[in-house]
């Protein structure tokens, strides 16, 4: 699979062999002191794209080089909530009865009409390592940055010139991404058959090709982070999400990065000591976010003189809350 050229995270030479445990941002930033591309914002598009790329190691050395900062440390997981504080009918006992329930739900929601060609894709997002990466890169770094950090960012709906870039099999528009689930059919096995074939799996230098279940909730990451996604739509994908091996869901809420009590839907990683989270509105099951959270306390060998990083259980090492989505006419325009 292709490295992302725009927005999260670049392949590097790290101890670790595995590539999940990434910190988000970290391409924007060292293309930035690069000088690529003209002035924009550290969040330009609204989708992740291939999140298993670096490890934590390689984001600790670059940051140390690139940024002249020396050390990345995950922050520690919040407590866990009280059990379905916020829908009553909650039921997060298995992946089944929490996801066919959320398709209950969003099969009895109208299906509102396709956003125009000419309307823009809002997106807010609270990520705090971003920011925090942001306000530690010295002074003279920042001016020589052709980018900002905004939490807003907005995207067309209808991106021609995307569409045609096949540079990243990662990357969808928002239009691609709401035709390509609209068109997902019902059964399970045959719409996450569809998903693998829209992103394919890593080969060559990205690394060698995923097992099956862990590049199928890879796909369903990627495609759950575009907006919007139809609600009939959306409640397949939740079904043939519940029958992905190795899934599973917390058994309570989680508290994100906002502070928001939210669904985890969780697979960890084959070949890592982490788990992947997506991330659900426990009220209209909408995409809320995503998480990587550490599984098992291990150390990661510092690379070029810098300091060893211990991961300890239960760290979050990407901790990215959704807080509002929105169909609009322009850019810059809030609902």
């Amino acid at each position: 699979m292709d490295e992302m050229t725009r927005l999260r995270e670049l392949r590097a030479d790290a101890p670790v062999p595995d590539r999940a445990g990434l910190a988000p941002g970290r391409e924007r930033l060292t293309d930035a002191i690069a000088g690529n591309g003209g002035r924009r914002t550290l969040a330009l598009r609204p989708m992740l794209r291939d999140w298993r790329i670096a490890s934590l190691g390689a984001v600790v050395a670059v940051t140390a080089a690139a940024l002249v900062l020396t050390q990345v440390v995950g922050t520690s997981a919040p407590e866990p909530s009280a059990p379905a504080t916020v829908a009553g009918d909650l039921d997060l006992s298995s992946p089944a009865v929490a996801l066919n329930r959320a398709a209950v739900y969003l099969e009895r929601q109208e299906v509102p009409p396709e956003p125009r060609a000419d309307q823009w894709i809002y997106i807010r997002e609270v990520d705090g390592w971003q920011e925090q990466q942001w306000e530690e890169l010295p002074e003279e770094v920042r001016k020589k940055t052709p980018m900002t950090y905004s939490p807003d960012q907005w995207v067309p709906y209808d991106d021609k010139a995307a569409e045609n870039d096949e540079s990243d099999t990662d990357y969808r528009t928002a239009r691609e991404s709401y035709r390509i689930a609209a068109a997902l059919p019902e059964d399970p096995e045959a719409l996450l058959a569809r998903l693998r074939e829209v992103f394919p799996t890593g080969s060559g230098p990205d690394g060698p090709p995923e097992a099956e279940d862990e590049h199928t909730f890879r796909a369903l990451s990627v495609l759950l982070e575009s907006y919007p996604i139809p609600p009939d739509a959306l409640a397949r994908i939740y079904r043939a999400m519940a029958t992905v091996g190795g899934v599973k869901v917390t058994g309570h809420l989680i508290r994100d990065a906002s502070g928001r009590e939210v669904i985890a839907v969780t697979r960890k990683y084959d070949e890592s000591d982490s788990r992947r989270e997506i991330l659900i509105d426990p009220v209209d099951y909408s995409y809320a976010g995503n998480r990587d959270v550490v599984t098992r306390t291990h150390t990661i060998p510092g690379d070029s003189g810098a300091p060893d990083t211990v991961q300890k259980r239960g760290d979050v090492l990407i901790d990215v809350a959704r807080t509002h989505a929105a169909v609009v006419d322009r850019k810059g325009q809030k609902p």
